[in-house]
């Protein structure tokens, strides 16, 4: 089949599945670039490090322009990830997380805490998937009063064909023909608000701004201050970042792309092999990117206008097979961009320092033992903060404790307390018992292979305990 044919194949599946013609069009954009030979990377010597961003703690507004800059804020949530990594085939947003207390639960009480105290409409919109869709809006429908009228809660992420690395046409595979498609990245949000009609909703309401983030992320609360900094700007776009440490080295940075002054986005997959030890160099790139980001509705409605729904994101090539579990299966391309990314298309676009208890995601069970932890407390605004100096480091075994069904069946009786602890690493296979404590540095050793348990009421206290 002619690479002609496979895009027509490709545009055809779509069509027929009901994907929207802006959908299908940024699709037919990327398809072209990868016909092309494009790979997305980003090269270190067409890039500067960003060195001397904004930084919240520096700015200085009154509090009725901020709560005037919220009141025009939606708040919008990437509510498509099913945790598939952590063993869950539901919206990871539905996992418990305080108290029995899902994510979604506590983002609807913080928005329902921000408009007490602020007296803004907030509406929440998620971009859900079609598998997250059903799921998190029931849970949603348990907070009243927290749709508003005219507005919908969510608005759905496309889908595109997995493409044959061999050839470029639809993969097909008829043992589970969902295994076909896959989500374009949480680029996809820029086509999807627009073609969704919630993008127009929202400025018919009144809205201009919208703050966006992921729904694992209970730190990024509505914030008065940071509406109103943004606000002031005058910027089309803005990212929020955190100083780097060693434990970031894997997230997505921000540069100054050498040829124009413009800030872009580069990630992990963006980047050459032979150049990961500039990457990954948290005193080359000092900032990484959270995924929070700030958008003036008004100039995203006039890009995406002008550009016919195609912003032109940097591609990110993935190479998998088309069933993840199943590596002698074919291998596909799947075309995605990043949400990000934007932060190029938009002339003026900029970024700012905020403070880590913005960003808080649960991406393993290493951070999903923190956040159920007394390591963190539940602020009266809703978000999750830390309640001692510094985060204890949690290492889990993977083979024990990867998935949430292992891991809640480690700790039947709920986590043990951390607010004492430096860090816990566990090899093997622990169990543990009610009201067990971690104090300092505690290693737990597997020496026999078999289960081992830790006892009610133990206090396990700097050092390494063998099983």
């Amino acid at each position: 089949m002619s690479d002609a044919a496979g895009l027509q194949a490709a545009q055809t599946k779509m069509q027929e599945a009901g994907v929207s013609q802006a959908a299908i069009d940024v699709f037919t954009h990327y398809y072209g670039e990868l016909e092309a030979g494009a790979t997305g990377l980003i090269l270190e010597e067409t890039i500067e490090p960003l060195t001397d961003p904004a930084k919240l703690a520096d700015v200085e507004i009154t509090d009725e322009a901020a709560n005037e800059a919220l009141a025009r804020t939606a708040i919008i949530k990437l509510n498509g990830g099913l945790g598939t990594s952590m063993g869950m085939d539901r919206a990871k947003s539905l996992l418990p997380v305080r108290d029995g207390k899902s994510f979604l639960d506590l983002i609807a009480e913080q928005i329902t805490k921000a408009r007490e105290t602020t007296g803004a409409r907030l509406p929440l919109l998620l971009m859900n998937s079609f598998r997250t869709s059903e799921d998190s809006l029931a849970e949603l429908a348990e907070h009243e009063d927290l749709a508003i009228d005219g507005l919908p809660l969510d608005f759905l992420q496309n889908k595109e064909p997995k493409l044959l690395v061999d050839g470029l046409t639809p993969a097909e595979w008829p043992q589970d023909p969902e295994l076909e498609w896959c989500p374009p990245g949480h680029g996809d949000i820029y086509t999807a608000i627009l073609a969704s009609g919630a993008l127009d909703a929202l400025l018919d309401a009144g809205f201009r701004y919208a703050c966006v983030s992921n729904s694992d992320n209970l730190g990024a609360v509505p914030n008065a201050k940071l509406a109103g900094w943004f606000a002031a700007s005058g910027a089309p776009y803005a990212a929020e970042l955190c100083p780097r440490t060693a434990m970031d080295r894997k997230g997505g940075h921000l540069a100054i792309r050498k040829s124009d002054g413009q800030l872009i986005l580069r990630d992990t997959a963006q980047t050459a092999d032979d150049e990961m030890h500039f990457f990954t160099d948290e005193f080359h790139h000092p900032y990484f990117h959270t995924n929070n980001l700030w958008w003036d509705l008004e100039k995203l409605k006039q890009a995406l206008t002008e550009r016919g729904a195609v912003l032109g994101l940097p591609l990110i090539r993935n190479k998998k097979t088309v069933d993840p579990t199943d590596k002698e299966s074919p291998e596909v391309f799947q075309i995605e961009t990043a949400m990000g990314a934007a932060i190029e298309v938009f002339e003026g676009a900029t970024a700012i320092v905020v403070g880590r208890d913005r960003f808080l995601p649960v991406k393993t069970t290493n951070e999903l033992l923190l956040l159920r932890s007394d390591a963190y407390t539940l602020d009266s605004d809703g978000a999750l903060r830390l309640a001692v100096r510094k985060a204890p480091t949690i290492d889990l075994d993977s083979d024990h404790y990867k998935t949430v069904e292992d891991f809640d069946r480690h700790f039947p009786y709920g986590v043990p307390s951390l607010k004492e602890a430096s860090s816990l690493t566990v090899y093997g296979d622990w169990t543990f018992g009610k009201n067990v404590t971690v104090v300092g540095t505690v290693v737990l050793e597997d020496d026999n292979g078999e289960p081992n348990f830790v006892n009610d009421n133990t206090v396990l206290e700097g050092g390494i305990v063998e099983g």
